[in-house]
């Protein structure tokens, strides 16, 4: 059995005894009913995990921090996932997989075909709930660092971004010349990349222009059509193999 994680918000030192924040307490006694004296990991998305005893004291658990792991299992280069909004729990299960296959960044696009419109207070909690998603993502996939899981922009703002240019940006499109192999530089490359990904009703024919003026290169993945749902996290798989990151 797999020793379990949490990830809390708060410096961790070696020897330091912890008071556990009451979620984590709560999932870890109650839910996980983990006894005491039980073994933990607790990381704090700063790179690097701890390892713990858990003591409790009555609702409130503790935990002795009792030694420091370096090591992590971060891609070797940064992936951003641009990926239009998607309806449902559609846009939950993107985001959960993408942490998984190691995306660096989720950056949720509001495109114009995009069915979820958010704003004001239901963007807030929407964006909450995503980065609880990442969270919890990364206690079960083993990564020490938090994903970035952006607040929703439209395709143009985020390619004006500057933060967002000097990095190779591929758009998945179906009718495009060039596939994601040919496009991808030889490995092995650590360089920073982009993959945009539309909603269910795809880019518009506005932001695909918006994209060929920016220097986006469109690429083609596959004789088939692929699900909003589908296409970002095959496109981070592939990527990761074809650049010799999974090794």
């Amino acid at each position: 059995m797999s020793i379990p994680r949490f990830f809390i918000s708060a410096p961790i030192t070696d020897g330091a005894n912890l008071v556990l924040p009451e979620s984590v307490a709560h999932h870890a006694l109650r839910v996980l009913r983990l006894p005491p004296g039980s073994t933990i990991v607790l990381f704090n998305g700063q790179g690097g995990a701890w390892q713990a005893t858990l003591t409790a004291q009555g609702k409130q658990g503790l935990a002795q921090i009792t030694g420091f792991d370096p090591s992590d299992t971060e891609l070797p280069g940064r992936v951003t996932l641009v990926q239009g909004i998607a309806s449902g729990d559609k846009m939950d299960w993107i985001v959960e997989k993408a942490v998984e296959l190691g995306a660096h960044t989720i950056a949720p696009i509001a495109a114009q075909r995009s069915v979820l419109r958010l704003s004001g207070e239901r963007l807030e909690k929407r964006l909450a709930h995503w980065r609880r998603i990442a969270q919890a993502a990364c206690e079960q996939c083993g990564r020490n660092q938090l994903p970035t899981v952006q607040a929703p922009v439209t395709l143009a703002q985020w390619l004006a971004d500057p933060a967002n240019t000097g990095m190779l940006r591929l758009l998945c499109h179906p009718d495009a010349a060039d596939t994601l192999h040919s496009a991808l530089p030889a490995p092995p490359s650590s360089a920073p990349l982009a993959l945009l990904v539309g909603p269910e009703g795809g880019w518009s024919d506005d932001e695909l222009r918006q994209a060929s003026n920016q220097a986006v290169r469109p690429v083609r993945f596959g004789p088939r059509v692929l699900r909003t749902e589908t296409a970002g996290l095959a496109l981070l798989a592939a990527t990761s193999a074809l650049l010799g990151w999974q090794d």
